[in-house]
């Protein structure tokens, strides 16, 4: 018997006895549902945070020299946070010796950035994030502008006070009227909006476009930090390999700064996205394994379920089988037909629950923070533990089908 000839005889099977075929997939699909919906969920929040949030903070090739690490994923005990608020702080004094260091095509840029009060004739005050940077800091976290342009390179050498503002600043301080060329008074100084800043989206439902960015040498950079500190310097190298090469450049230049003798550890920081993520990775790999043990338990009740209901479709059919015996058939036509039926059967209880596990992961999607992400892997990974649940729960009903004596299972009623 061919295998399309056993899958059709188990189809013709699976539709002669409708409720029972729908108990016996019921299981698998609600295995397969779980096991879709937890990958797919942790699956997006990985991409989320390395994409969206992360990404954002910390460019493609990019690294941070700070105080300390900007983000912070995971357990940080208080004896670290005691370290790292005695650390030197990163001053304008650091700047020029690690520029220096750096070779001509990468690009660089440091900031201060702090929550000050800002206002506009159209619109009541409000604390906004503002952010005085030098430097390529839009080309290196790749920002344009949806309306008006960035600052050149004369205005941040002369300090001119001009602002470049995000979506949601702009609908509030400037509602129903154009931003560009009108005044922004920031921390009670008058400053010129000559850019809105391309919508860069929410982050656990948190906005990232209430800010205003401004020119470091501006007034604002004194309210932000005291007198010539820095939150930070970002390098962006052209790729990984050179970035490698850069960071320890950079790490050299901070060392001969800070006077560290060899061996004594950094009291500096330099953050690349991938070590921001270092902890969310490692809990990632245990949240897929939760993910898939967890729906297992559901699997493997739905195999002992099929198995079940295949040793009863076993005892209702020993006429059948030994009809089919007298006839000619072989064992193995026998074994492959149940087995067909269960794996045919397993199969589309797990395509149902993909659909299913697709649905759930999008509708906790909707209405949670929660992102999902459709992981193709974890679509093969749904057939491939559908069809072996049915080839394992269909193996010994299969085997006891085919071990019946022809005789025999012809005088059963």
């Amino acid at each position: 018997m061919s295998v399309f000839e056993a899958i059709r005889l188990a189809l013709a099977q699976i539709r002669a006895q409708k409720l029972k075929s729908f108990f016996t997939l019921l299981g698998v699909a609600i295995g397969v549902t779980f096991l879709i919906a937890v990958v797919s969920i942790v699956d997006g929040m990985g991409r989320y945070l390395e994409d969206d949030l992360v990404g954002k903070l910390i460019a493609k090739n990019a690294f941070d020299v700070r105080r300390q690490p900007n983000i912070n994923i995971g357990d940080v005990d208080e004896s670290e946070w005691r370290s790292w608020r005695t650390r030197p702080r990163i001053t304008e004094d650091d700047v020029a010796p690690v520029i220096a260091a750096l070779p001509p095509d990468v690009r660089w840029t440091y900031d201060g950035t702090g929550t000050l009060n800002v206002q506009s004739r159209y619109a009541s005050p409000r604390s906004l994030m503002v952010q005085c940077v030098e430097g390529q800091w839009f080309e290196i976290r790749n920002m344009g502008v949806q309306e008006g342009r960035l600052p050149t390179l004369q205005e941040y050498a002369l300090g001119t006070p001009v602002v470049v503002i995000g979506e949601e600043a702009k609908n509030h301080f400037f509602p129903g009227v154009s931003p560009i060329g009108r005044e922004l008074r920031i921390a009670n100084l008058p400053y010129t909006v000559i850019g809105v800043a391309e919508k860069q989206g929410s982050a656990f439902g948190i906005s990232m476009d209430k800010f205003a960015v401004v020119p470091y040498a501006t007034p604002a950079h004194r309210l932000v930090n005291r007198f010539k500190v820095i939150d930070g310097i970002t390098i962006q190298s052209n790729s990984d390999q050179q970035m490698v090469s850069v960071m320890e450049q950079v790490r050299q230049v901070m060392r001969v700064r800070h006077k560290l003798r060899p061996g004594t550890p950094d009291d500096f920081s330099l953050q690349t996205a991938d070590a921001a993520l270092a902890f969310w990775n490692k809990i990632q790999g245990y949240l897929v394994l939760a993910g898939i043990a967890l729906p297992a338990i559901g699997l493997l009740v739905g195999a002992i379920v099929i198995m079940n209901i295949m040793l009863v479709a076993v005892a209702e059919r020993t006429r059948e089988i030994g009809v089919r015996k007298a006839l000619g058939a072989k064992r193995r036509d026998i074994l492959s037909q149940f087995i067909a039926e269960s794996t045919t059967l397993s199969i589309i209880g797990a395509g149902i629950g993909i659909a299913a596990g697709f649905g759930l992961a999008k509708l906790i999607s909707a209405l949670t923070p929660l992102p999902a992400s459709v992981a193709a892997w974890s679509v093969v990974l749904g057939v491939t533990v559908g069809a072996g649940v049915g080839i394992i729960s269909g193996v010994y009903p299969a085997s006891r089908a085919s071990r019946l004596d022809p005789v025999a299972a012809l005088r059963q009623e």
